[in-house]
């Protein structure tokens, strides 16, 4: 069988980019184990589960899904897990994610380890692109260096930001995605145009946001072939 570990954050994961790649793994037969920086249970961004932001039908599925999934309930923290006893990786997005997947070692250990050998596979998508700032390979290089990666644009920060980088719940953002993404040496495409946006590049699928979030989950399944 198929195991996949999810990275979800404990300071707000999106919810539609934590939940539709877990149920369609799921539905695909694949192992699921899910791992938070403490080990406590990860946290749903109060804005991913808003029925007048992202629909009511959207809303009920992803607060159902978060309270009563027993594996997002009880997660393993992320200094105890290992990457080589799983298939995959998979790092849901939301603001969240900047505050604490992205800067943690284990988390980056997990990334690197998932992508470094022959087996291993990752999707990251949205905000948790950015870990991809912060990761080295085993030879001290920006792991996503000439390689090709969607994310959460500039574009569209702008939109959420104040001029001093504060979100709506006003916590200030530490760095943008893009621009951390692209200084590390991506190749960068957000693919503004179309309705989803999602870049495989062997080992390492990223993709855009929320909206790309089931394409994502089924270019993954079909990467482990599940």
């Amino acid at each position: 069988m198929t195991s996949v570990l999810f990275v979800v954050s404990e300071e707000g994961y999106w919810g539609e980019e934590c939940i539709e790649p877990l149920t369609t793994l799921d539905e695909r037969g694949a192992e699921i184990t899910v791992a938070t920086p403490t080990g406590e249970p990860p946290v749903v961004d109060e804005r991913s589960v808003d029925p007048e932001s992202v629909g009511a039908e959207t809303a009920d599925w992803v607060l159902n899904v978060h309270e009563s999934d027993e594996r997002l309930n009880d997660p393993e923290p992320l200094a105890a897990v290992d990457a080589g006893d799983y298939d995959a990786v998979v790092f849901p997005g939301g603001h969240g994610t900047a505050w604490d997947v992205n800067q943690d070692r284990d988390a980056r250990r997990l990334l690197r380890e998932s992508v470094a050998g022959d087996d291993g596979k990752a999707l990251v998508v949205c905000h948790a692109v950015g870990i991809l700032a912060f990761t080295r390979d085993a030879d001290g290089g920006f792991l996503v260096a000439d390689r090709s990666v969607t994310g959460f644009p500039n574009a569209w920060e702008e939109g959420i930001v104040d001029e001093h980088d504060r979100l709506p719940d006003g916590r200030k953002l530490p760095y943008w995605v893009e621009d951390e993404v692209v200084a590390a040496g991506a190749e960068w495409d957000a693919e503004l145009d179309a309705d989803a946006s999602v870049t495989v590049d062997g080992d390492l699928v990223t993709a855009r946001g929320p909206e790309s979030s089931a394409a994502a989950a089924e270019a993954f399944a079909d990467e482990l072939d599940l």
